[in-house]
């Protein structure tokens, strides 16, 4: 008996929406990596991109547990330069950029290879309940509901 390997042509990326509406934020992220990388797929193939392409909305609302992550919690940057390390706190970064609190989780759960920014690059988070992908997940607007 052989084994079967999908080929990269065999393989169709359907496309997920997730509300992050009161969700955790490290159960959330762990679901998308899953689904990014394909492992719910029965064609899952380690050595391929497999996986869904995800598209979150209500980033802004997303939860973190604990008593004081939002402040407690750092996420660091340097800029290469000696003395060039930036922090910023879990709830100053919420404040300006809420969606690059669900990609920097989720990049952190995916490999750090080619493999896995190919992978990342089909995360799509919004802030708010609209996103422009409505005609690839097949989810009507408000607009269209109205009109019909």
């Amino acid at each position: 008996m052989k084994t079967y390997t999908p080929k990269l042509a065999d393989l169709k990326p359907s496309w997920q929406v997730i509300n992050a509406d009161g969700q955790i934020l490290g159960r959330l992220a762990s679901r998308i990596a899953q689904l990014l990388k394909g492992k719910h797929n029965p064609l899952y193939t380690p050595h391929l991109n497999s996986g869904d392409v995800v598209v979150v909305v209500n980033a802004e609302k997303v939860v973190t547990t604990g008593n004081n992550k939002q402040r407690d919690k750092l996420y660091y940057r340097h800029s290469g330069y000696p003395g060039g390390l930036r922090s910023v706190t879990l709830e100053q970064l919420r404040d300006k950029h809420p969606t690059q609190v669900i990609e920097h989780a989720v990049k952190g759960m995916l490999p750090p290879t080619s493999l896995g920014r190919a992978m990342l690059r089909r995360l799509k988070v919004y802030v708010g309940p609209e996103h422009p992908h409505q005609s690839q997940t097949g989810q009507a607007t408000a607009g269209d509901q109205a009109k019909e």
